[in-house]
């Protein structure tokens, strides 16, 4: 294995095409923009670019990400409002840190982001599980969980659910608000997929309410510029970041990620994430209709999907008794990898779902790969589930 293979997070062998990987293939990260970007930066006359940065960071860049983030949420942005942070999982690490305590409990969907439970666990921290449907989250199940011991905060994907793409309405969003103003209920919005919108605009954010209920708004540069980057961004009423700055992490550090941001502050004046962004939106989604379309073609019709309107992920339930986790090892000896549905349970369930990705592969692999998951299906044992369409 080669120095710069082996750089990688994960490495995927030849051949193999791995639908369970989350983000974009190295073809699709804009490295010729980040270096016009970094000159930019580095022409800079005052020179801070290499300095500690100030605990809620650089002002220009939050002022220039503020600009980005308006058209995207419908509404205008006050960086005032914003935090640079370390990409989304930092954000929630600290969120952990500042606002909950060993043995807490929080509110999580069924399903959820399967790193942010290694999060939680990593700060003994109780999920408890509420529902979702078609619309997301059940916003009563949410009142209905209040009426107990006060929960350290609820933890929410409301856009582009990872894993199950779905979004959360907009009544359902007021909604929630609404629960998080009246009952002092902190929301820890994960909304990191809104800005990848390939058909109809999402509703408004869980960040436009952060003026008016208790609201942590996480944001990333992961998934409309670069993972590699490490750069997110947290929003939430003013009074409420004061919280964070006066943290003895950002106050020993002078802020997070003071060198990036101000390279990404040059990518964003000169227009380039948004360059990005559109490049990403007309590359996704074809992408995202021909994995849809090789699945429906590939698989029995007895297994269930709805297809997304933005986000990276297509979330399958097989009919009972399919055990996607059992799947999983003869996949891999065909070729094909995903990720199973009991990952993403905060009660080992889900055993018969399992997610796929169509951000890393183009969409000849994607063909192949819903090809080789429908011939898999009907040669190992799951295919019993399927009566006589094995």
């Amino acid at each position: 294995m080669s120095l710069i293979a082996s750089s990688a997070q994960k490495v995927i062998p030849p051949g193999r095409i791995d639908l369970a990987i989350g983000q974009p293939s190295p073809r699709l990260l804009p490295f010729a923009a980040m270096a016009q970007a970094a000159a930019h930066a580095g022409a800079d006359p005052e020179r801070l670019l290499l300095s500690y940065g100030t605990e809620q960071g650089d002002g220009r860049f939050r002022e220039a990400l503020a600009h980005l983030l308006g058209p995207l949420y419908g509404r205008a942005v006050d960086p005032a409002e914003l935090l640079v942070t370390n990409g989304a999982s930092q954000a929630l690490d600290l969120v952990c840190t500042l606002f909950s305590r060993t043995g807490d409990r929080i509110l999580v969907e069924e399903p959820t982001y399967f790193l942010a439970r290694k999060i939680f666990a990593d700060h003994g921290l109780t999920p408890v599980a509420l529902p979702m449907d078609e619309e997301g989250l059940v916003v009563e199940a949410v009142a209905e969980a209040l009426r107990g011991a006060k929960p350290a905060f609820l933890y929410t994907i409301p856009t582009y659910h990872n894993p199950t793409s779905r979004c959360l309405s907009t009544e359902r969003r007021r909604r929630l608000a609404e629960l998080s103003r009246d009952r002092g209920l902190l929301v820890v919005a994960d909304e990191v997929y809104h800005p990848l919108a390939y058909e109809t605009p999402p509703p408004p954010p869980l960040a436009s309410f952060c003026r008016e209920a208790e609201i942590l708004s996480l944001g990333s540069f992961s998934k409309i510029l670069a993972p590699g980057l490490r750069l997110g961004w947290l929003q939430a009423d003013p009074r409420r970041i004061r919280r964070f700055t006066a943290c003895g992490l950002l106050d020993s550090g002078g802020g997070l990620n003071p060198y990036t941001s101000g390279i990404v502050r040059g990518a964003l004046e000169l227009g380039l994430v948004e360059t990005h962004l559109a490049l990403l939106k007309a590359t996704y989604r074809p992408r995202l209709l021909a994995l849809c379309t090789a699945l429906r073609k590939a698989l029995p019709p007895e297994v269930r999907f709805l297809q997304p309107e933005g986000g990276f992920f297509v979330w399958l339930e097989f009919p009972d008794g399919v055990d996607t986790e059992a799947l999983l090892d003869p996949a891999l000896e065909r070729g094909l990898e995903f990720m199973p549905g009991p990952r993403f349970s905060n009660r080992n369930a889900l055993r018969n779902c399992m997610r796929l990705s169509f951000a890393y592969f183009e969409i000849p692999d994607l063909e192949e790969g819903a090809a080789r998951l429908g011939r898999l299906v009907r040669e190992t044992p799951a295919g019993v589930a399927f009566g006589d369409r094995r």
